[in-house]
């Protein structure tokens, strides 16, 4: 079945405007989801609205509100809510252009292809798309979308160019506030270049296949052996932690880092698994 395009419109630089349409670039079914099960009957729950001291309550009584303080909330309507919502246009208008080294990863939020809606706007798709690859900047816009008004960043990949949402700036933490504690000093010279030479053996070319979920791929694998058997009862394999052999948590440093420096490296045997 086709992809349905996420949004569909105008990108708008200057008096140059291209009709795009843009594709959800991730799959959430690829992530295994659990429901809640009744065990005695294995039916589904159910979730009532309750209100502590009152109990179960009708869907037409509830409304929508912000917590100003604990157990106090501004109330609203649907109303209140729908006339101050964006209203959704159909342009998506470049309005900065950013090296893109500039936005730190913390702001990226979620990626989009977006493809020339038809063959009329192939050309300026490619001029636009190949002008950000000559100057290698990023596009910047706000993307009007469902009533709200989204931050966006766009930049060539292969044959067509990637949007990706970002954060704005109230949503994301400042990480300076978690190291104050950390010793701000130079480690010896010697640790770092046996670090450095480590982290240069174990360089490669980034390849998202090599790389696999091994939490979900022995979820499938624990699911398909319950699916085929008929006895209901739990199965449970004990695994193996790494490094729980004993032994003292004191590490030498320089020892370790010397051992894994001289390591040879291990024959492929097949992809790496990610951890979850």
């Amino acid at each position: 079945m086709a992809a349905r395009a996420y949004w569909t419109g105008q990108i708008r630089l200057a008096l140059v405007s291209i009709p795009v349409e843009i594709f959800s670039a991730t799959k959430s079914g690829a992530k295994i989801r659990f429901n809640q099960i009744h065990e005695p009957s294995g039916k589904r729950v159910s979730y009532e609205k309750v209100v502590p001291g009152i109990g179960p309550v009708d869907r037409d009584e509830i409304i929508r509100g912000y917590e100003v303080s604990k157990g106090n909330y501004v109330l609203l309507e649907d109303e209140e809510i729908e006339a101050v919502k964006i209203e959704s246009k159909r342009t998506l208008e470049l309005v900065q252009f950013v090296d893109a080294c500039e936005i730190d990863p913390l702001y990226f939020e979620k990626p989009y292809y977006v493809a020339p809606q038809d063959e009329l706007a192939e050309e300026a798709f490619i001029v636009l798309r190949e002008a950000l690859r000559k100057a290698k900047k990023v596009a910047l816009g706000q993307l009007s979308v469902r009533g709200s008004e989204k931050l966006v960043a766009i930049k060539p990949c292969g044959k067509g160019l990637l949007l990706e949402t970002l954060r704005y700036a109230d949503e994301v933490r400042k990480g300076q506030t978690f190291f104050d504690e950390i010793d701000d000093g130079k480690p010896k010279k010697e640790l770092l270049d046996l670090a450095t030479t480590l982290i240069d053996q174990k360089s490669a070319p980034f390849d998202a296949n090599e790389f696999e979920d091994r939490y979900s791929d022995a979820l499938r694998k624990l699911i398909d052996k319950k699916a085929k058997s008929k006895s209901g009862k739990a199965v449970i394999e004990d695994v193996d932690e790494p490094g729980t052999g004993g032994g003292s948590n004191v590490i030498d440093l320089m020892a370790a880092l010397k051992k894994s420096v001289d390591q040879k490296p291990a024959k492929s045997t097949g992809r790496r698994k990610k951890s979850a």
